[in-house]
């Protein structure tokens, strides 16, 4: 799903998790020459800007040793919020029951931007979502994003 290397994300976990934070996940989007490279943390006391600023520090020092990312690029350490991205399989066994938007890479059925409650992960990590009464099962490989839509009350 992210567009980050895969050996990238293991070790930003590694770091964040040996600072005692949840890596959520991190995705990368170049604008011009630029990117933007976008580290996801969490805590179960929540995130600070203190937290953010120290995860930062760390990584950066970890991105300039090892060059992993190439060009000009901006790092963002970020709390997940309310509209929290969803990465892995094992987070969206987590928020089964609420409201979710996926973006899928290509279209199924002509569309490509579901909006549901999430039913079920199942067995073959398809996700099932209730659609205006309509049960609709998307392939985990194939989403492109997908987010919490946070209740409003």
């Amino acid at each position: 799903m992210a567009n980050v290397e895969t050996t990238l994300e293991e070790r930003l976990a590694a770091l964040i998790s040996a600072m005692g934070y949840e890596f959520v996940g991190c995705e990368f989007t170049r604008a011009g020459r630029s990117g933007l490279l976008r580290v996801y943390i969490d805590n179960a006391s929540g995130i600070t800007l203190a937290d953010c600023t120290k995860v930062s520090h760390q990584v950066s020092a970890m991105l300039d040793v090892d060059d992993p990312v190439q060009g000009e690029y901006h790092l963002e350490i970020s709390s997940p919020g309310l509209d929290r991205p969803l990465f892995g399989i094992a987070q969206f066994r987590k928020v089964i029951g609420s409201r979710i938007k996926v973006r899928m890479y290509n279209p199924l059925n002509n569309q490509r931007n579901f909006v549901g409650i999430l039913q079920q992960v199942d067995n073959v990590d398809d996700i099932h979502l209730l659609m205006d009464a309509e049960e609709v099962i998307l392939p985990f490989s194939g989403i492109e994003k997908a987010r919490v839509i946070p209740d409003r009350e």
